[in-house]
């Protein structure tokens, strides 16, 4: 007889009892991982529909790896995230040139006024925009750090590189993004002249 899951029970957990049959431990997983896994593809592929895509492909694939599960070092979250960050690797060298026509919303908190709300989705979109035009490591590193908050070791490990070679991109990534808001910046205001 299957139980059903409790808060308690750890990712690993989880994966050996669905690798031992216990199907009710897949739902647990996925209330858990499934919101910032989708998020990170949104972030790094900035199409909603795409983001769904890499999202159940990730975890599908956890599902069928799941009984070949051995702990080597990384949990399953940070499987997962490697995974999916994989799978947008995939998608974007697929793509050829890309020009988004539409910035992905961002949600806005609905207490927030009016042209407060414009104006944090405005900025929200300057930065995804910025953020989307940088290079495709320095973009990882900063979602997965930031949008993310993994730490230093998770991100590193899923970018698979050293913890000094993050520090470079993150660097590099701040660099680049704060050129490309002044750049926006100095655009609006010669346009206001």
């Amino acid at each position: 007889m299957q139980r059903t899951q409790s808060a308690d029970d750890t990712d690993d957990t989880l994966i050996r009892k669905l690798a031992a049959g216990d199907r009710t431990a897949f739902p647990t997983l996925l209330e858990r991982h499934l919101p910032v896994i989708h998020r990170l593809a949104w972030r790094l592929l900035g199409e909603q529909t795409e983001a769904e895509d890499v999202a159940q492909e990730a975890f599908l694939r956890l599902w069928n790896f799941a009984p070949d599960w051995r702990d080597q070092g990384a949990s399953p979250r940070t499987w997962l995230y490697r995974v999916a960050f994989n799978l947008c690797q995939d998608r974007l060298r697929r793509r050829r040139v890309v020009f988004m026509e539409t910035v992905p919303e961002v949600p806005t908190d609905p207490a927030d006024s009016p042209s407060a709300a414009l104006q944090d989705k405005q900025r929200s979109a300057k930065v995804q925009a910025a953020l989307d035009a940088l290079p495709e490591r320095q973009r990882a590193a900063l979602v997965l750090s930031y949008y993310e908050g993994l730490s230093q070791a998770e991100a590193a490990a899923i970018l698979e590189i050293g913890e000094e070679a993050l520090e470079s991109l993150l660097a590099r990534g701040r660099r680049k993004l704060r050129e490309l808001l002044a750049a926006e910046g100095r655009e609006l205001l010669g346009g206001l002249g």
